[in-house]
């Protein structure tokens, strides 16, 4: 079991940081300049809650948004301006510009940290499936629903999920992409699909919502291992990324980024357990 990081350690790693920032990146780093001139952040979000969610008025919320709009505060970036965007669509976004920022649930993986500079972990989850009452099929793993030649699995376009699935050698067409939580109830409810997979929080969220006693939730998908997301600049933003995490750094020591994500069902400590160094390698 890893330990969880001290208090000391995340305050060493917060004078690490400023030790190397103050010596010229920030100084440098016209990105910040920008975001304080225009007076918010793009962020690119995915509308899953407890992630990321948007109210009738528009409004920002989830546990990633929250975390941001108080850290761009401190720095001096008065708010955040979400757009909806597929998981698939985000970091080439990220790349073109059309965001400053993701924050929606983009786990950490290889070949994204190669993409992207991810911050220090913010949220962590697990797998869940959701299926009718009683779990008819059996499924407990991806593996699972590859064996049954006859069963389909909805996921996010692009998500972490789609990527398990095909792996487990579920066949390309019996992945469905789904756009959206309440399509994939929807689907799931009319037999169009014969389990929806998304992180565990995502899908309590939606059992909540949906309010149906003929849906099971399975969860942890055996196999699939915890993931931990963190916010995503571009790679020529390291030095925000670097201030950013400066300031992510205070919060996780001071207790107040626990008071942000606890509420929405998140576990500070599991963020607190890991590093980004180490999410990035692994395989």
């Amino acid at each position: 079991m890893r330990k969880f990081a001290t208090t000391a350690a995340v305050a060493g790693f917060a004078l690490g940081i400023l030790a190397t920032t103050t010596t010229g990146s920030l100084a440098d780093d016209s990105k910040l300049e920008q975001l304080k001139s225009q007076g918010f952040a793009r962020l690119a979000i995915a509308n899953e809650p407890p992630y990321t969610a948007v109210a009738a008025d528009g409004k920002v919320s989830g546990a990633a948004p929250d975390v941001a709009r108080e850290i761009f505060k401190r720095l001096g970036v008065a708010d955040v301006a979400a757009s909806i965007s597929e998981y698939g669509a985000m970091i080439p976004g990220l790349q073109a510009g059309r965001f400053d920022v993701v924050t929606a649930g983009l786990f950490m993986k290889p070949e994204r940290c190669a993409a992207v500079a991810y911050s220090e972990p913010v949220l962590c989850d697990a797998e869940a499936m959701l299926v009718k009452k009683g779990n008819p099929k059996g499924f407990k793993s991806y593996e699972d629903v590859a064996k049954d030649t006859a069963a389909t699995i909805g996921a996010p376009g692009g998500g972490t999920e789609e990527k398990l699935a095909l792996n487990a050698g579920v066949p390309r067409e019996r992945v469905i992409v789904v756009p959206d939580g309440q399509s994939g109830i929807k689907m799931l409810q009319d037999g169009r699909i014969d389990a929806y997979s998304l992180p565990v929080l995502s899908i309590n969220d939606l059992m909540k919502k949906a309010n149906d006693p003929n849906l099971e939730v399975i969860a942890p998908v055996q196999g699939a291992p915890v993931y931990c997301d963190g916010a995503a600049f571009n790679k020529k933003d390291t030095a925000l990324r670097d201030a950013f995490d400066v300031e992510l750094a205070k919060m996780k020591e001071s207790g107040e980024f626990a008071k942000i994500i606890e509420p929405y069902g998140f576990s500070a400590k599991a963020a607190l357990s890991t590093t980004r160094d180490k999410l990035c390698a692994a395989k």
